[in-house]
């Protein structure tokens, strides 16, 4: 290989890497922000693929964020690389919180607690007979989904309209850079 390391990382460095950047959030998320800025498309379409990706991050569909993100971006007329990239809004960090405000919503709108409901988690059981266990899950993705539509919206919103704005100056000024560079 090219560029592979002499010395191998050990197995727990590696998943530290994953878990937290070596180089840092703050130049992480520098780096999210340059490769979203310079993708290709208007700030509509990349503004939209952010939002869609961001959105979906609120529903309690893990497995299919990717797809649903797609799905919205396309129907928006946004950036599909773009929403990939939104969808980083959810990760394992963040979903603890994300399930506690979407369920804390869908407990407003359905008049019920969800955290009432909530099995306790049991290896046992779920070893034993794992559609039994799995399916005494299944009364909390409703007032999740429930509750996560009208965040989803509001978040969809909000990264739209500030991605929107950033992306608009970001480019006007790269274009002025350009313009200013080639007048040299």
């Amino acid at each position: 290989m090219l560029f592979r390391r002499r010395q191998q990382l050990p197995m727990w460095k590696k998943i530290l890497g994953w878990l937290w950047p070596r180089s840092g959030l703050t130049r992480a998320g520098q780096y999210l922000w340059h490769r979203i800025a310079r993708l290709p498309g208007t700030p509509h379409s990349i503004a939209a693929g952010v939002a869609s990706g961001a959105a979906v991050s609120f529903t309690p569909f893990l497995g299919l964020h990717f797809l649903m993100g797609f799905a919205v971006a396309w129907v928006v007329r946004g950036n599909m690389l773009a929403s990939a990239i939104g969808t980083a809004v959810g990760n394992p960090w963040t979903f603890p919180f994300i399930f506690a405000l979407t369920g804390q919503v869908g407990g407003l709108i359905l008049g019920d607690s969800v955290v009432s409901e909530i099995p306790s988690w049991n290896w046992d059981a779920l070893l034993s007979d794992p559609v039994t266990y799995l399916s005494a899950f299944l009364p909390i993705v409703f007032p999740l989904l429930v509750g996560g539509v009208p965040v989803a919206i509001v978040v969809w919103l909000l990264f739209y309209f500030s991605f929107k704005g950033l992306l608009t100056g970001y480019h006007a000024a790269r274009l002025n850079r350009r313009q200013a560079k080639k007048s040299q």
